[in-house]
């Protein structure tokens, strides 16, 4: 069973802009940036994996503790026929992520309920890889994206944040 919900992924045209708003608004630390321009991801490859229309640069990924809850992973992305943000009447969100201990094992849950994976589990990449780090997309029903990760191997990016990473609790067996 998964633990929780683990981030929250948006996307955003400036994210410098958002970290200091987030910062601003609600507290927010920002904890790492996962994605730098030097380092942008582009290509076919990504674009599989992240579900995203060819010719999509994503070119920042920042991850962001707010509160005791949930974070907030901000990416900036440009592409081709970029459309404005959802109204809230509109379904889905840029992508939610579950933290699961058996990532195979969550992902056929995730396909017995009707969804569709972008890939296989993968390595976590740049901070977030560790033994164990582990993630794939997919894609809902109704076309919203969802992230499954396990991170076991929580010491590359702890040892780099002002504060440690949201991480859902044990579950209770029920």
């Amino acid at each position: 069973m998964p633990r929780g919900i683990d981030h929250v992924g948006v996307t955003v045209p400036d994210i410098n802009e958002a970290v200091h708003f987030l910062e601003r608004a609600f507290g927010a630390v920002p904890l790492y940036r996962n994605v730098t321009p030097d380092h942008a991801q582009k290509g076919p490859e990504s674009e599989t994996i992240l579900g995203l229309a060819a010719g999509t640069i994503v070119r920042e990924v920042c991850m962001m503790a707010l509160g005791y809850g949930p974070g907030i992973e901000l990416f900036e992305m440009h592409g081709p026929d970029q459309c404005p943000a959802s109204r809230p009447c509109d379904f889905g969100l840029q992508h939610f992520a579950v933290y699961v201990d058996d990532i195979e094992e969550g992902c056929k849950r995730f396909i017995r309920a009707g969804g569709t994976l972008l890939t296989e589990p993968q390595k976590q990449p740049f901070l977030e890889e560790g033994p164990g780090n582990l993630f794939c997309y997919g894609r809902s029903p109704w076309g919203m994206i969802v992230e499954l990760l396990a991170t076991p191997s929580r010491g590359r990016f702890d040892a780099v944040s002002p504060e440690r990473r949201y991480e859902p609790p044990l579950r209770q067996a029920s």
